[in-house]
């Protein structure tokens, strides 16, 4: 019986299929002495051929930039739902229940008894309630001091604050007119009653967001952070599919034409942020545009480079958007815009600058909507610089101690 004898099975002999072979070292190729020019082009020929990255990076965004300042097209809440129980019906009383069906940021329904409107803010039938206690006018025109009692839902801020706000004023219009009535009674001049009931007059006016809505509040910062995290996600796959393929080592040169390339499309989106998608909402943007170009200048390495660290942590294609995904809430709450930073735990107050929307969401806010100087500004790019310094640091780390492939990758 004779024996067989094995062949080495060479790639040209292999009937694997193509794309299996492409998954494996190459030895006509070394990675890792790619040029600037030639990882850059490659980055952009690996993305355009991806199409989970291309999702992310490009699609993903734009579609954010159409959709999701709709919900808050109409900028200010009005017509918010309330109760009124009014135990006096008086003319003072009904007064002040005109002046608050009056009101467009009430929408207000009559209730007999406290109970019945309580009931309806559990159904979520009303958002909260006043009570008109019985004997309001004959107390004010007795003077002695009394008061009628809001109630609202603090479950929901945006609504509470319509609720509150809006019974105030019909209450104050209503008061300063008892008020003049008084002066006028007691012999002065109503023009001059009027002017003294309010001894320091208080004019309100909103520098930066005009309409005081909540869309121009909340989208030019969420904007940011849909930047950090689209990019963050693709690039982090992107590494992570390199890795699988044994593809991803390379020489600083690589990897900086890698970042430039990836950072490219960034900046791409985030003018048509800037130029478009707030242009069309109408939200305060421009004021200093040159700035914001230099910032996202700044802004898109810095994420790119970060996404290259967590790409060859990873080393796995799907484990970024496994954990990545989840990381957007924590990310905005922590950059001190939804919410002051000084009142965050120690803790988070350190640990926040290590992520780049910490300083970058508030210089981005400043500069187009503001129109902060670059100078002013100055610490958000510092923070930026920094962070891409330790970010390029940790890069090189990975890029170190990676185990590497038997062809040098």
């Amino acid at each position: 019986m004779s024996m067989l004898k094995k062949e080495p099975v060479s790639a040209k002999d292999s009937t694997l299929p193509k794309d299996k072979l492409s998954n494996t070292p190459s030895d006509s190729k070394d990675y890792s002495s790619q040029s600037f020019l030639h990882s850059f082009v490659q980055t952009i020929k690996d993305v355009f051929s991806d199409k989970g990255v291309l999702l992310l990076l490009l699609i993903a965004p734009i579609i954010y930039g159409f959709f999701y300042p709709w919900p808050y097209s109409t900028e200010v809440v009005n017509h918010v739902p309330v109760g009124i129980i009014d135990k006096d019906n008086s003319n003072l009383s009904k007064t002040i229940v005109r002046y608050a069906s009056a009101s467009p940021q009430l929408d207000t329904k009559r209730f007999l008894n406290e109970q019945d409107a309580i009931e309806a803010i559990w159904s979520d039938d009303i958002a909260g309630y006043m009570i008109i206690p019985s004997g309001l006018e004959q107390q004010v025109l007795s003077g002695k001091a009394t008061s009628v009692s809001v109630l609202g839902n603090g479950g929901y801020f945006l609504l509470n604050k319509n609720v509150q706000m809006g019974f105030l004023q019909a209450v104050s219009t209503v008061s300063a007119g008892v008020e003049i009535k008084k002066s006028v009674a007691q012999g002065a001049y109503s023009a001059t009653a009027a002017a003294s009931t309010q001894a320091v007059p208080l004019k309100i006016i909103p520098l930066y967001n005009q309409t005081e809505g909540y869309g121009a509040y909340v989208v030019p910062a969420v904007a940011i952070l849909i930047l950090q995290q689209t990019l963050l996600m693709s690039t982090a796959m992107l590494i992570g599919t390199w890795y699988e393929q044994r593809r991803h080592a390379t020489s600083i040169r690589g990897w900086l034409g890698r970042i430039a390339a990836l950072s490219m499309f960034s900046f791409i989106i985030g003018c048509f942020y800037y130029g478009w998608t707030f242009e069309l909402h109408h939200y305060p943007r421009g004021q200093n545009m040159l700035g914001s170009l230099l910032f996202l200048l700044l802004f898109c390495p810095t994420v790119a480079t970060l996404g290259c660290v967590f790409g060859l942590w990873f080393r796995q294609r799907e484990r970024s958007m496994q954990i990545l995904i989840f990381s957007s809430l924590p990310m905005f709450f922590v950059s001190g815009y939804p919410w002051p930073a000084h009142q965050l735990p120690e803790f988070l107050q350190i640990i926040r600058w290590l992520i780049p929307t910490t300083p970058a969401i508030n210089t981005s806010v400043q500069l187009n909507q503001m129109g902060a100087s670059v100078a002013q500004v100055a610490t958000g790019f510092y923070a930026l610089a920094g962070l891409w310094a330790f970010y390029i640091i940790l890069l090189l780390l990975f890029r170190w101690r990676t185990p590497q492939s038997k062809t040098g990758y």
